[in-house]
């Protein structure tokens, strides 16, 4: 059974390395899954006001249908100031509500940053972690992947060109896989008992 994983990419550079990685991620991922790259550049940023008064932009209501149509979920991101990019923020927060509606409860998912510095966005990627566990998606936990150095790995055809890299890429793939098999049976939490953030 071919599983549907949905891919964010927390930036919206065009030759952003967290893309090109994502896209080699796709190419090596075992014949169980099917990745797919879910674009988030032109989510308007989340104002519950909109969801209140019943009106929200259809480029919400779209992500949402899609997202919630994938079996797990797989984040590539940078690090911005210790942090996740601004744009993979509103994402997560536009697919959590309306309250008691999110769209990622209980899909199995993982985490992969990636940055030119040596500590390979270790910030980003547990910071993140940490929305994960509030929306409810089993984050796989090993093996970690904080992948330094980006501005080495890729040639012109966006190919890795690390041996090394492409083996570590390999077996974090086919755990993801068994990972995803281990959890796709797991129920999403009762609406009553989501606890996403606040309303205000």
């Amino acid at each position: 059974m071919t599983q549907k994983i949905a891919v964010f990419v927390g930036s919206l550079r065009k030759e952003s390395f967290n893309r090109k990685m994502a896209q080699v991620l796709t190419a090596l991922a075992p014949e169980s899954l099917m990745l797919e790259i879910i674009e988030i550049g032109g989510l308007p940023l989340y104002n519950q006001d909109h969801d209140d008064r019943g009106n929200p932009p259809s480029s919400w209501i779209e992500f949402r249908k899609r997202v919630k149509s994938f079996d797990g979920v797989l984040f590539v991101t940078p690090e911005y100031n210790r942090s996740v990019p601004g744009v993979l923020k509103n994402a997560l927060d536009v697919g959590s509500r309306p309250y008691g509606q999110s769209v990622w409860g209980g899909k199995p998912g993982a985490v992969m940053s990636v940055s030119p510095g040596a500590i390979g966005g270790f910030g980003a990627n547990h910071h993140l972690r940490q929305s994960l566990v509030a929306l409810d998606v089993p984050a796989m936990q090993q093996p970690e992947a904080y992948i330094g150095g980006a501005a080495q790995l890729f040639d012109a055809n966006g190919d890795i060109t690390n041996e090394q890299t492409r083996e570590l890429l390999i077996k974090f793939m086919d755990a993801f896989a068994a990972w995803v098999a281990n959890n796709s049976s797991q129920n999403p939490v009762p609406e009553r008992e989501q606890h996403n953030f606040t309303p205000r």
